[in-house]
């Protein structure tokens, strides 16, 4: 499985742009962007959005590598699902905590 690293440099070059060029267009050093391209630096989100959307691809197809319309893999399949149950859960914390804070006259 390619990483996430090598899949933007997938979208790097099919743009044509080089490392220094991709680099100035997220106001980053060319090394950080090569540290990102070779899978050094753990990605946040707010980063992986700004690649996608300098670079015009979604997401997804930095994260799985695959083009709009192609089916979504079976493990992307399953993080979201396991992503919409822990969403669950969170909000049923957030209604027990306010509950508390009700019942403590907060």
């Amino acid at each position: 499985m390619k990483s996430i690293g090598e899949h933007i440099k997938q979208s790097r070059l099919a743009l044509g742009l080089s490392q220094a060029d991709a680099a100035k267009k997220l106001n980053i050093s060319t090394p950080a962007f090569c540290k990102i391209e070779t899978g050094q630096t753990d990605l946040n989100i707010s980063r992986l959005i700004q690649i996608s959307k300098t670079f015009k691809v979604p997401v997804v197809q930095l994260i799985d590598g695959k083009t709009a319309g192609a089916e979504p893999s079976a493990e992307l399949t399953l993080l979201k699902k396991e992503l919409l149950e822990k969403e669950d859960e969170i909000n049923k914390l957030r209604k027990k905590v306010i509950d508390l804070y009700d019942k403590l006259g907060i």
